[in-house]
Order: C-alpha cells, then structure tokens, then sequence
C-alpha cells in the first residue's frame, strides 16, 4: 500500500470513529478523502493537537459555525472549543494507534486545513449532512519516521501566523436553525452539588484546624443547588446511593425561574 493509500484509509478510519463525539446532532456521512482543499471555504472552528506514539502527527477537528456559536453562546455559559472537541480528537488519533500528548489549539478553519494539507503525508475528509459540510476530520501522519517522543505546545504555529500568512476567505452559509442544547448534547461538562457558601477572610482561613466549623449560607434541610459550568440549573435533595451521596432534583431552573419537574 502506497503512502497515499494509507494516509488517505487513515483519515477516512479516523472520521469514521470521530463522528460520534461530534457535537452535532444530525447524522453525518463522512465523505471520501482527499489531499486536496475543499472545493468551498469552510466557516466555523478548527481545533488541531499533535501527537506521538506509533505515529508522530497531527489531526484535526473542524465544525460549522453554527456550532462554534452554540458553543459561545450556550445557556450553560461559554463553553472551550477545546474541551468540547477533545474528545472527537483523541478517538480520531486513536485509530492509528497513537495518543494525543499535545494541547488542542483553536484556528479558523481555513488557515488550519491549509497548514494542515501542507505538511507531507496529510489528507481531510468531510462530514455531510443533505449534501451540506457540516464537520471535518484531517490527519497528517511523518510515515518515514515513527517516534514516541512527545510534542511540545511551542511547535504549534500561532493563530496570528496562520492568519497573517493565509487569510481567512469569506463564506457565509445559509443559517440552520437549531437548538443549541440540542448541538451540544454530547459535550461534557462538569457538575457540582453544593450545599451552600459563605465568604472568609485570609486570616479566617488560616486559622482553620482539624474539627472547625464553618457556617455556610444555607439552612438545614433547604436544598442544595446543581450546577453546570457554574451555572444554576436546579435544586434538590441530597441522598445516600450505594454509600455514595447523590442528588435528588426538586426542581429545574429555567430561563431564570423556576419550574417544578412533573411528579
């Protein structure tokens, strides 16, 4: 099998694994690869890492920007492109064997596929939807010269070097209405239980010992409060599941008020 060959089965094997952690909701077909530039600029975020292993590498993750706007505008707050694509990245580089070891950097679209086609042995491939691009997978893999030795963050091109030496082309796709939640349901987020705050000062804190008290700004039996990315979305009751403490949803807050859940 030609080098060709083999980057070309790679990058259509890493899209093929990837599309599940895209957090875009309607089904994607992934397209046939290629070593060439779409025949359309394509508007959105890419985010690209470097990895090393089996392969040392690149690959990349680029969405539509309807998801990119999901992402800064969600009603959980304003989500990391990064960490939302993190996880469609290291399945996409798992499948050459390899584990991503560098950091995930965000680049318009099309100066990062440009830099990406650039490098020898590379190819993208895109992800339709009704004949519509809607993501794309690109991988870039040094076939002549497999190492373990991690990438460092300082060998990635900054987004203002990419941009100065391959401006971004204008390309404005007709808008898809969706809802954000909806684009967003497989990205991961943290939640936190918390029963309640209170504020110290410095000199408070540092005389805190073992068997101090602290009072919180919450009475005993109120409800402790969920949130999502710092975000309040309901409230509960704490409970006891299997020794574990866990949290039992009394009520969800929405749009700033609150709404019982059905009994």
């Amino acid at each position: 099998m030609t080098d060709t060959a083999s980057i070309t089965t790679a990058v259509e094997n890493a899209a093929t694994t990837a599309l599940a952690h895209i957090p875009i909701a309607d089904s994607l077909v992934v397209g046939v690869a290629s070593d060439a530039a779409l025949p359309q600029p394509f508007l959105g975020v890419a985010v690209t890492a470097r990895f090393s292993g089996t392969h040392n590498g690149e690959v990349l993750v680029a969405v539509e920007q309807a998801v990119a706007d999901a992402l800064r505008n969600s009603p959980l707050g304003a989500l990391d492109v990064t960490a939302a694509l993190g996880p469609a990245l290291s399945a996409a580089a798992g499948t050459v064997g390899t584990v991503i070891t560098g950091p995930g950097q965000a680049l318009p679209p099309g100066p990062a596929l440009d830099a990406l086609l650039a490098k020898p042995h590379a190819a993208i491939v895109a992800l339709q939807h009704g004949g519509v691009t809607r993501a794309v997978v690109g991988l870039s893999m040094n076939l002549d010269a497999p190492s373990d030795e991690p990438v460092s963050a300082a060998s990635y091109p900054t987004t203002g070097e990419l941009a100065q030496s391959n401006p971004v082309r204008a390309f404005v796709p007709a808008p898809i209405p969706r809802n954000g939640l909806d684009m967003l349901r497989d990205v991961a987020m943290d939640v936190t239980a918390q029963i309640g705050s209170t504020r110290m000062t410095v000199s408070e804190l540092l005389t805190l010992s073992d068997g101090a008290v602290i009072e919180l700004d919450r009475a005993a039996g109120a409800p402790a409060d969920l949130l999502v990315n710092g975000h309040l979305i309901a409230r509960g009751e704490i409970v006891v599941i299997d020794e574990n403490f866990g949290l039992r949803i009394t009520e969800i807050i929405a749009d700033g008020d609150s709404v019982s859940p059905p009994a």
